[in-house]
């Protein structure tokens, strides 16, 4: 199990073991949490454009701004 140890700054440097485990580098911001004595570190993820394309399913021609627009418009209009 890898070790560290607190800085008398109070900084962890997580072990390289455990960075590459978890697909983090310099600059990730973690969130931290105390429960029953334990310190939790957890990497927020931060979504992005890249990530949602994925997602979307549209196999058909592209739309222009103008169409995207009217199809938001109708929706919000049909919420109502």
């Amino acid at each position: 199990m890898p070790v560290t140890k607190l800085s008398t700054k109070g900084q962890v440097v997580l072990p390289k073991e455990v960075r590459d485990t978890l697909g983090i580098s310099s600059g990730t911001e973690l969130e931290v949490e105390v429960r029953d004595g334990v310190v939790l570190l957890r990497p927020i993820r931060k979504t992005t454009v890249d990530d949602l394309l994925g997602m979307l399913q549209w196999s058909g021609p592209a739309k222009t701004l103008e169409e995207m627009e009217e199809a938001i418009a109708l929706g919000v209009a049909e919420q109502r």
